[in-house]
């Protein structure tokens, strides 16, 4: 006779990273963001700390918890750059809360998925720090070229999935 379990696919599948992974990576790639343009200014196109966020929200499948990274990626994120402190925390935000809430519902594992995932939140972030800049900061002259937002898109979504793939190692069952 067949057994069922009633363990929910979250309880199943949340990963959980050692205190040093979770401090180190995110600050590497904030830090990598912050200067490699300076170096290279083509990869200002970037947006590591997003890939961060994305990555470790959907792993953890916690809103909260995906909150909470993307509020301090994103923050530490705008200590780092010329933006009003705060832009880059909220947009994360709603990116981390966003991923995490999905990651309870979705085979966040799935190649597919994970090019989805990553294309659909740099383009919402786009959107998030459009309506940030123009809304709520009140710079009318903040523009944002499109077409420009999804070859950006399609970029970090080309990195996001290796690095995916490195962090992956790093994770920890419960």
């Amino acid at each position: 006779m067949a057994t069922r379990s009633y363990t929910s696919r979250r309880e199943l599948e949340e990963y959980h990273f050692s205190p040093f992974v979770t401090v180190l990576a995110p600050l590497v790639l904030i830090f990598l963001q912050a200067y490699l343009p300076k170096v290279f200014p083509r990869l200002l196109i970037l947006d590591l700390p997003l890939i961060a966020v994305i990555f470790f929200s959907v792993s953890r499948r916690s809103p909260i918890a995906g909150s909470l990274t993307g509020a301090a990626i994103g923050l530490f994120q705008d200590l780092l750059t010329h933006q009003p402190i705060g832009v880059n925390g909220m947009a994360k935000t709603v990116i981390g809360y966003a991923a995490s809430s999905i990651g309870v519902q979705v085979d966040v594992e799935n190649l597919t998925t994970r090019i989805l995932m990553n294309f659909a939140f740099s383009l919402l972030q786009s959107v998030l720090l459009f309506l940030i800049n123009r809304n709520l900061l009140g710079v009318h002259g903040y523009k944002t070229q499109w077409v420009h937002e999804l070859i950006r898109a399609g970029i970090n979504t080309g990195v996001a999935i290796p690095l995916f793939l490195v962090l992956d190692r790093f994770k920890q069952h419960e």
